[in-house]
């Protein structure tokens, strides 16, 4: 295309850079590479938050930063001093931290960091082998989100008994079910059907003989005759 006339004039793309480059100014080597600058706050942990990961700025000063982000690395600049420098990941990661090589490892994790779900998992396959092979099979699910999943289930799992959440999750299995809302149904279906009713409120026949429910009863009414009157208090 360059050697194409284009437009109404016909210029030739390649004949006029061939003309012009001649008054072009090359631009000395000492210039810096290209970069883009963002701006970014320091959490209460020293960690700057940037394309999905942590990367940690030394010293105790908390406030914002610059970033300049090269094509393989970054550079953070705090008072127009340059505190801390990174390679960039070479493949895509997430919610990774970094601090600089050399350095004592940071004691705290990021304030927003995402915690991973691998101990309620542990604790779920721990409770029968129902629920194991439930997760075997739901977890690998397209378009699942593992963690949220996870840590959901295991709220849902503190709501009712070990044997009701294996009956309810191995017939979810069953019909390849992954909506929490629906086991939850479930559940309930299943509590309904099997000999497992809520227990009644144990109440003691001779509540009425005892001294504090006694005293209780003779009590004066309330007075509610201010309830009577329409008219609104005068301020």
């Amino acid at each position: 295309m360059e050697n194409r006339p284009q437009g109404k004039a016909g210029l030739i793309p390649a004949q006029a850079f061939e003309y012009e480059q001649g008054f072009l100014i090359p631009l000395p080597p000492h210039l810096p590479a290209p970069y883009q600058i963002h701006g970014r706050g320091i959490d209460q942990y020293g960690y700057i938050a940037f394309d999905g990961n942590y990367y940690w700025v030394p010293g105790t000063q908390r406030g914002d930063v610059q970033v300049l982000e090269y094509s393989q690395s970054l550079k953070i600049y705090q008072a127009r001093q340059c505190v801390a420098e990174y390679r960039l990941p070479a493949e895509p990661v997430s919610n990774q931290r970094f601090s600089p090589a050399g350095l004592p490892a940071p004691r705290h994790q990021p304030h927003n960091s995402r915690h991973g779900s691998q101990e309620e998992e542990k604790r779920l396959r721990a409770i029968a082998p129902a629920v194991a092979a439930y997760l075997d099979f739901a977890l690998p699910t397209p378009g699942l989100q593992r963690h949220q999943f996870v840590r959901r289930l295991f709220a849902l799992s503190q709501k009712m008994t070990p044997a009701l959440l294996s009956q309810s999750l191995a017939r979810a299995a069953r019909y390849q079910i992954t909506c929490l809302e629906t086991i939850e149904r479930i559940a309930v279906l299943c509590l309904g059907q099997g000999p497992g009713y809520l227990p009644f409120a144990e109440v003691q026949e001779d509540y009425q003989t005892r001294a504090a429910y006694q005293e209780g009863s003779l009590t004066e009414k309330p007075d509610l005759s201010i309830y009577d009157d329409p008219s609104p208090p005068e301020s």
